[in-house]
């Protein structure tokens, strides 16, 4: 097999500078005898020959070294002529030959995930910024995939984290991680360390990108250092009613059975201490469960400051409070602004206390509340990163907390108070 595509089992595979940390991470974990789906990834090398193929080389030293229209022109091109053009000869062969080997292994629909060179470093995860496809049936839709995980790294919101994190397209590349598609149960992720000491998976029924979006309330399972299961929370899950025509308000009803037994949630907890050992450090992990198991989709570093929860003062103490899912990260108060959709958003203003959550505010807010997502959220990571308090998966959120109330947010212990 060419060496632009690597089996997950190869050796290569291992190279973070060859098939991203994604993709590298995982290959290690599996060698290691954790359960992962079998693959390939398409290799950085291909991202770099398809860029040749097409002349983009110049173009693309233009995004970060011009004004903002030009700079806006060339990043424009360069995306459009990788979701545009046909994928290089010498590429496309090995590829589809690897998709082919792939199908007769598995009567799966596939998944294509992003993995970028310049992912998971301290301060800069990049989580949620690039693009996976699931469900992937055809040839063609595999190609307009793989193209399109390619011009993730050229997306305007992609762009704009770069810009803050002292990071430039031209100088980094994309591979692309394909798999079979877990045909899951129930899906979720973990930490393997929390703020407080302990360990931390969410989960819910059916695929785990629901979580990853922020689109459920997950169930919370709480587990000591150990991995011993502490306690379970079950999930309130949400129904669509009446309200803005771009989100929907909803209502919450709680739902009886929990996604996990606990034997599985202690599984995953073992899971999560051997990925830990491996990479020497605290992780975030995805996995899925189904008919054989649980399988582990993603494994990255955790980087997360031991902090304990804030001790309100006593005006704070006397005031109702909501609990919900902690993103881990500080304490802070502010002027409740209450968001239904991307349509309000402009009301916020700097240092008011936002919800449900949103990727474009954490910039502007002191803190994040929301009904919906889970302490392994992609927005949870971001918070983290940026040391933006932030409590997810709070029932009725936006009706009892009225707008322009001041509220505290405590992102360790999960709890909203506000002064009615």
């Amino acid at each position: 097999m060419s060496m632009l595509v690597i089996p997950l089992h190869a050796p290569e595979a291992r190279d973070a500078n060859r098939c991203g940390p994604k993709a590298a991470n995982l290959a290690m974990h599996g060698q290691a005898g954790l359960p992962i789906p079998h693959g390939f990834c398409l290799a950085a090398d291909a991202y770099r020959a398809q860029i040749e193929a097409l002349e983009l080389e110049d173009t693309a030293r233009g995004v970060f070294g011009s004004d903002d229209a030009e700079a806006r022109q060339c990043a424009l091109k360069v995306r459009l002529a990788l979701l545009q053009q046909p994928i290089a000869p010498h590429v496309l062969e090995p590829l589809l030959a690897a998709r082919r080997e792939l199908r007769a292994l598995t009567d799966s629909p596939l998944v294509a995930r992003s993995s970028a060179l310049v992912e998971d470093r301290d301060g800069a995860s990049f989580a949620g910024q690039f693009e996976s496809f699931l469900g992937i049936e055809s040839e063609a839709d595999f190609l307009t995939a793989i193209r399109a995980c390619w011009a993730a790294l050229w997306a305007p919101r992609v762009l704009r984290y770069m810009a803050t994190h002292d990071a430039d397209p031209a100088d980094t590349a994309m591979a692309v991680l394909v798999q079979p598609l877990i045909d899951a149960h129930a899906a979720g992720g973990g930490l393997s360390r929390t703020a407080t000491g302990g360990m931390l998976v969410n989960a819910t029924r059916g695929l785990g990108a629901a979580i990853a979006q922020g689109e459920v309330a997950p169930d919370r399972y709480e587990l000591d250092a150990a991995g011993i299961l502490l306690a379970s929370h079950a999930a309130h899950q949400y129904q669509p009613v009446a309200g803005c025509v771009h989100r929907p308000l909803t209502t919450p009803a709680k739902r009886s059975e929990p996604c996990l037994m606990p034997a599985q949630v202690e599984e995953l907890g073992r899971i999560m201490r051997k990925a830990e050992a491996l990479m020497g450090m605290p992780v975030e992990i995805e996995w899925a469960l189904d008919d054989l198991g649980i399988k582990l989709l993603q494994a990255r570093p955790l980087h997360l400051q031991a902090e304990t929860p804030h001790a309100p003062d006593e005006i704070w103490l006397r005031q109702p409070k909501l609990r919900g899912q902690p993103a881990g990260a500080g304490w802070a108060a502010g002027r409740a602004r209450v968001v239904n959709c991307e349509c309000e958003i402009s009301s916020i203003a700097p240092g008011d206390v936002a919800g449900p959550a949103l990727i474009n505010v954490l910039q502007l807010v002191a803190g994040v509340v929301a009904e919906l997502g889970g302490s392994t959220s992609h927005l949870a990571s971001l918070a983290r990163e940026r040391g933006v308090p932030m409590v997810l998966g709070v029932p009725n959120a936006t009706a009892s907390i009225p707008d322009g109330a001041q509220v505290a947010v405590d992102g360790v212990a999960g709890i909203v108070r506000w002064m009615g």
